[in-house]
């Protein structure tokens, strides 16, 4: 397998619609155009980068469906290389056929990714841009989509080619300086040196610094919500998400097992994982959720504890850290009375019930 083989794959999601695109791409794409369409011209003919309405034809000459193909020619073209693009009626059935006609005229099958990659591998984008055009498809929120567009258009790759300029003029300087003395050519100053270095290793600082933020905006934020039974944990989700997603019930252990969603929160994707309640309990089933709970604590980017202030507080919440950066208390049920034991104690109140204190957690979560 070399970059050479003419891949195919249908580039739009499987299920039916109104369109589906098979794509073509390598040396032998508009060859096998030629044999699987029938119109008024062959592919080989077309101009570049315009639509013809024709058929498509099996390797038994049965008609598939009729489709509108395009020809973009190298290197003008998504990948570099010759382009063949298929819009066919978006049937199950009739894409894969399409698929399969390219594919015994010569094709083989794409590996995932594989017209992106080729597009780097054939100049079309560098390596950040590449990596964007996942984060562009997988965006949930305009946040993410805006971060996915600047990098698509080059901007992080333009940062970096700058630093790695900026590097070698000073590589070529201090080289010069050392291989032609006789020239002349002075070196910079110890202190000029440095502080070019130094400017440089505050980009790359800046740059990396970014990095948790870009892994937000992709993957999301993990927030768990965890606490004893009954505290709230299935109501706060259900609020946070808008509707009701999960079984509320007086009976303690209705969750039994993590269940996660997503919302949106000002433009940044939050996680939320709702969770078993911790009590010792003799049933396995709910052990096993109880176990996952203690697992999923240790891999959130931040904890929810919920609490029921109109009970007494747990004995474990007397040995907690308050400046746990990664957790936030929220003591729930604030439109019944508050236990005593609850007095001056730090935490945000609110009120599933009601919706009391829900804008003032968002904020804080954010």
């Amino acid at each position: 397998m070399t970059v050479s083989d003419t891949i195919a794959a249908i580039s739009t999601p499987p299920g039916e619609g109104a369109i589906a695109l098979v794509r073509v791409s390598g040396a032998n794409a508009i060859q096998i155009g030629n044999k699987i369409f029938r119109g008024k011209e062959e592919p080989s003919q077309f101009a570049s980068h315009v639509q013809h309405l024709g058929e498509i034809f099996s390797a038994e000459n049965k008609l598939i469906d009729q489709a509108v193909v395009s020809v973009h020619r190298a290197p003008a073209s998504y990948t570099g290389e010759d382009l063949v693009e298929i819009s066919c009626h978006g049937g199950t059935l009739v894409s894969a056929k399409v698929l399969e006609a390219c594919l015994r005229a010569g094709a083989r099958a794409a590996r995932p990714g594989e017209f992106t990659e080729r597009a780097f591998l054939n100049g079309k984008m560098d390596l950040t841009q590449a990596e964007a055009v996942i984060d562009l498809i997988r965006a949930r929120t305009d946040l993410a989509l805006r971060s996915a567009t600047e990098q698509l258009e080059g901007r992080l790759g333009e940062q970096i080619r700058k630093i790695r300029d900026e590097l070698i003029a000073v590589l070529v300087h201090v080289n010069a300086s050392i291989d032609f003395p006789e020239e002349g050519i002075a070196p910079d100053e110890a202190e000029t040196l440095c502080a070019r270095i130094d400017a440089v290793r505050e980009e790359i600082a800046a740059l990396l610094a970014t990095a948790a933020q870009g892994r937000v905006l992709r993957e999301g934020v993990r927030v768990v919500i965890y606490g004893a039974t009954n505290a709230g944990k299935s109501s706060l989700l259900n609020r946070l998400l808008g509707y009701d997603r999960v079984i509320v019930s007086d009976t303690h252990g209705t969750t039994r097992d993590m269940i996660e969603e997503t919302v949106n929160l000002d433009g940044v994707p939050v996680r939320l994982l709702d969770t078993a309640g911790l009590r010792a309990s003799e049933s396995e089933l709910e052990s096993e959720g109880i176990a996952r709970t203690e697992k999923s604590l240790q891999l959130a980017d931040l904890r929810l504890h919920i609490a029921d202030r109109n009970a007494p507080r747990p004995a474990h919440f007397n040995g907690r850290k308050e400046d746990d950066q990664n957790e936030l208390v929220v003591l729930n049920k604030s439109d019944l009375p508050e236990d005593n034991d609850w007095n001056n104690f730090p935490a945000l109140r609110i009120s599933c019930l009601t919706g009391e204190g829900l804008p003032q957690l968002q904020k804080v979560i954010l």
